[in-house]
C-alpha cells in the first residue's frame, strides 16, 4: 500500500500480533522487522544475536540453557530464544576397556567397524567412459534403523582369532543430543537471539547482556555479539575515536590558518553546546544514538565552527589593522557578521529539516541525522553569539599576559630588560 494508506507502522503491527499469536497453546511465534541490510550474523528467529563458545560442549550446553533463562529476565528484552535443541536421540557406545584389553581388541578396531557399517567408507571407484563413481561400504538400511542390531557387528580378537560381538565389548547408552552442532570459527557455538521492546536502545541491551555474561558464565565459555549487535558494539568505540580525530584535525587546520594555539580553541568553543543540543533533541524525540546520529554530530563540527570563524576573523583583523581593543573588536565582529551567520545557519537548518521530519521511504532511518543537525544548530545559535565573545576575551587576556611574561627577559647582571617593541 501507499505510505499514506498505512494506518500503523510495521513495528506497531508486530506488537499487536505478538500477544495474539503467543496466546495459542502449543505454539510460540517470533516476529521481526528485518533491516534493509543484514550486517553478518546467522539467520535466527530474533533480530539480534549473542553467541556462546567453548571447547567443553557439556559445559557449553548447560551454561547456554541457564543463561537463556537469565537473559530472558533482563528488562527490555523479548523473544529470547536459542538455536540449541537437545532433542535428537543418540546412541553412545561405551567401550569396556578391561574386557577389550583381555581379548586384545583395540578401540581403533571398534571405531573402524562402526565406520565401515555406518560411515560410509569409500572402498573403490568405478571408472566409466564419461564419469567415475565412488563405491561406498555400509550395512543395509534395515540394519541402520534398529539400535539393537548393533549386536550383529563382530570384531576379531587378536588373542583367540575368533569374532567377538560388539555387545560383548561395549554397552549402549541412549541419550538426547543437539539436533545440530554449530561452530563459530573453530569452536562449538550456541547462538542466543533476542528482540528489543519498544523504547529500549540497543546500547543498553548490549551492556546489560555483557554484564550478565561476565557474572554468570564460567571462564571456559567465551562470548561475542553477532550481526547488527556486533556492528553496533564495534562502531560505538570507533565512532567516538573518529569524532575526536575530526576535532583534532580541525584544530590543526585552524592553528595553521591563524598561526596561533589559542584562537582555534575559541572557534571550537561552540562545539560542546552544539553536541549538547543534538543529544538533547534525540532524547526529546526518544531516538537512539546510532551511526546516523554520529554522522550528524560530525557534520555539526563543520557547520557550527563557521559562526565562530566569522566573528574571530573580523575581530583579529580589527585588532591588528585598526588597533581596536579585544572588547571593541569582538563586539563589532558580532554586529557586522550577525547577518551572514544567520543566513548560513538558516540555510543549513532548512536543508536538514526534511531529513529531520523523516518524509519519504526509509525516512525513519535517516531522521536521527537530521534531528542532530537541526537541534544542534538551533541550540548552538542561541549560545554561540554570547559564548564565543566571552571565550575570545578571556583567551585574548591570557595570550597578552603570556606575551608580556615572555618579553620580560632577565639580564646577566640581574636587571630585567623589558622589550617595548610591537
Amino acid at each position: 500500500k501507499e505510505r499514506k494508506e498505512r494506518p500503523l507502522h510495521v513495528d506497531q503491527v508486530i506488537e499487536q500480533l505478538r500477544p495474539k499469536l503467543n496466546s495459542t497453546p502449543g505454539m510460540r511465534a517470533f516476529l521481526q522487522n528485518p533491516p534493509p541490510i543484514r550486517l553478518g550474523g546467522s539467520l535466527t528467529k530474533s533480530l539480534y544475536q549473542f553467541t556462546l563458545m567453548g571447547t567443553d560442549t557439556q559445559a557449553l550446553y548447560s551454561s547456554a540453557q541457564s543463561f537463556e533463562t537469565e537473559m530472558a529476565r533482563i528488562p527490555g528484552l523479548q523473544d529470547v530464544t536459542s538455536d540449541l535443541q537437545i532433542k535428537s536421540p543418540e546412541l553412545h557406545v561405551v567401550i569396556d576397556r578391561d574386557k577389550a584389553a583381555s581379548l586384545r581388541v583395540t578401540p581403533e578396531q571398534i571405531e573402524n567397524a562402526l565406520f565401515d557399517a555406518y560411515g560410509p567408507r569409500w572402498v573403490s571407484t568405478i571408472y566409466a567412459p564419461e564419469n567415475q563413481y565412488r563405491v561406498l561400504l555400509e550395512v543395509e538400511r534395515a540394519f541402520q534403523e534398529d539400535p539393537s542390531l548393533l549386536s550383529s557387528l563382530y570384531i576379531r580378537s587378536a588373542a583367540t582369532g575368533n569374532l567377538v560381538p560388539l555387545t560383548g565389548l561395549a554397552r549402549m547408552e541412549s541419550k538426547a543430543g543437539p539436533l545440530s552442532i554449530n561452530h563459530y570459527g573453530q569452536l562449538p557455538a550456541i547462538t542466543l537471539s533476542f528482540n528489543l521492546k519498544p523504547g529500549v536502545s540497543l546500547g543498553d541491551a548490549v551492556t546489560r547482556i555483557q554484564d550478565l555474561a561476565n557474572e554468570k558464565l564460567p571462564d571456559t565459555v567465551s562470548t561475542a555479539f553477532q550481526g547488527a549487535a556486533q556492528a553496533f558494539q564495534s562502531s560505538l568505540d570507533s565512532l567516538w575515536i573518529l569524532l575526536v580525530v575530526a576535532i583534532l584535525v580541525v584544530y590543526i587546520v585552524l592553528g595553521i590558518l591563524y598561526e596561533s594555539f589559542i584562537h582555534p580553541i575559541t572557534i571550537l568553543s561552540g562545539l560542546p553546546s552544539a553536541g549538547f543540543g543534538a543529544l538533547l533533541t534525540l532524547y526529546w524525540f526518544k531516538l537512539d544514538l546510532n551511526i546516523y546520529s554520529f554522522v550528524g554530530l560530525i557534520l555539526l563540527i563543520g557547520i557550527v565552527k563557521k559562526n565562530a570563524i566569522m566573528q574571530i576573523d573580523f575581530a583579529l583583523d580589527a585588532q591588528r589593522n585598526q588597533g581596536m581593543s579585544p572588547y571593541d573588536a569582538i563586539y563589532q565582529g558580532c554586529l557586522t557578521r550577525f547577518r551572514p551567520i544567520m543566513m548560513t545557519t538558516m540555510a543549513a537548518l532548512l536543508g536538514a529539516l526534511p531529513i529531520a521530519l523523516g518524509h519519504g521511504a526509509g525516512g525513519e532511518a535517516r531522521r536521527p541525522l537530521g534531528l542532530c543537525v537541526v537541534g544542534g544548530l538551533v541550540f548552538s545559535q542561541l549560545i554561540t553569539l554570547y559564548l564565543t565573545p566571552v571565550v575570545y576575551l578571556y583567551l585574548s587576556a591570557l595570550q597578552d599576559k603570556f606575551q608580556r611574561r615572555v618579553r620580560r627577559t632577565p639580564t646577566p647582571g640581574g636587571v630585567e630588560a623589558v622589550s617595548t617593541g610591537d
